[in-house]
């Protein structure tokens, strides 16, 4: 079968989060009939929802080269909206269309094309190649390709590069290859006080504007200013809720939400403290008996993969094939590659990222195309040189 046709059937797997056994039990079948060992491992945390994973390896022993990536895809919303249907894998006028083609199920079947191809052609393979796939990066990303890595370890198996299949690029196949990611802290403060009737402010205390002056606080100082590799840290107010609906009670509460994408000046631990003594800074003389705290809901640290042999491989096989000096990038959202940062070097490389999550999601089969060669290109150029 083509590559554009291997995709379409992909992609008529669907593998809304964390429904990911179709999609796996697809690639598994294919990597089976060319000698792969394959493994589904299935991970179920306390409060969480269990999740299908995959690991497939064919050789022995180091190089190990890998690809990691995540065949979950994100709801398709109204589908109405869609010209196609959203898991038809229609191709038309150049294009395939999809939920999830360009995240990421378009980089998952370049890969294997060119890891095949490769594998199919060297007689004298040495080491390992391999792919990781969970089913849940889209969703809580508890028991997917962080427990995977964890089993791996726990078999004696060490990969020694990695290469995430997330769709990189912004403009056209080859422009921008990500080296590392700012970290993700969301907190949320919630400021107590005592209800009272509007009219007699004095036997209440307001709650809200003490929450007021925290986030006047928070979003009108510079956090830092960024560095050589990542740009300034940046706080984001998401959400503000009192839950009041009478018009003449003072609330005994209230709660904002905010996320903080932040670069490698800083970890979890460091932020958290920042953020407590902006708010200790704080003047509350004007108020009584108010009392807040501030929870930690989520985090993801940020990392950095440092130019070395891998990036630089990776560089050179995109400029061999589309002649584009890639930009180095550590901008965007989180991504499994955090996981993979503490046990290798790992890069992020896909297709381009211009429809992600929308409606009418596709991509170019040339780029598709173009796309599988700098992973061949790739693959030839690491077990030539590690």
């Amino acid at each position: 079968m083509s590559l554009e046709n291997t995709l379409k059937s992909f992609i008529q797997c669907e593998s809304i989060t964390p429904n990911a056994i179709q999609a796996l039990d697809f690639i598994e079948k294919i990597l089976s009939k060319n000698n792969f060992y394959t493994k589904k491992l299935n991970f179920v945390s306390e409060g969480t929802y269990p999740v299908d994973n995959l690991y497939a390896s064919f050789g022995t022993g180091s190089p190990h080269l890998c690809f990691a990536g995540h065949v979950d895809v994100v709801p398709y919303g109204d589908i109405s909206q869609w010209t196609c249907s959203p898991f038809a894998g229609e191709i038309k006028n150049g294009k395939i269309y999809g939920r999830g083609v360009e995240d990421m199920k378009g980089s998952i079947i370049a890969w294997i094309f060119a890891m095949l191809e490769y594998i199919n052609t060297k007689k004298d393979f040495k080491g390992t190649i391999s792919i990781l796939l969970t089913g849940d990066e889209e969703g809580l990303a508890i028991n997917g390709t962080s427990k995977v890595l964890e089993w791996l370890k726990s078999n004696s198996i060490n990969i020694d590069s990695c290469i995430v299949g997330e769709p990189t690029n912004s403009e056209k196949i080859g422009d921008t290859i990500k080296v590392g990611r700012r970290g993700s802290l969301s907190c949320e403060l919630k400021v107590h006080g005592q209800q009272g009737h509007v009219a007699y402010p004095h036997k209440a205390s307001n709650p809200i504007p003490v929450l007021v002056k925290f986030l006047d606080k928070l979003i009108n100082i510079p956090i830092d200013n960024g560095n050589d590799n990542f740009i300034a840290s940046n706080l984001e107010i998401t959400s503000i809720d009192i839950g009041n609906q009478a018009m003449n009670i003072i609330p005994a509460d209230a709660q904002a939400i905010f996320n903080i994408r932040y670069n490698n000046l800083w970890d979890e631990k460091l932020l958290f403290s920042w953020i407590q003594k902006q708010l200790n800074d704080v003047n509350l003389d004007f108020s009584k008996d108010i009392t807040w705290d501030l929870i930690i809901k989520s985090s993801a640290n940020s990392f950095l993969t440092k130019e070395g042999n891998f990036s630089s491989l990776m560089l050179d096989s995109i400029f061999k094939i589309t002649g584009l000096k890639a930009n180095l990038s550590t901008g965007g959202g989180t991504s499994d590659a955090r996981f993979i940062s503490k046990y290798c070097p790992v890069v992020e490389f896909g297709l381009v990222g211009k429809t992600m999550h929308q409606v009418d999601e596709n991509i170019l089969i040339n780029d598709l195309n173009q796309l599988k060669s700098i992973y061949k290109h790739s693959i030839v150029n690491y077990f030539k040189n590690f």
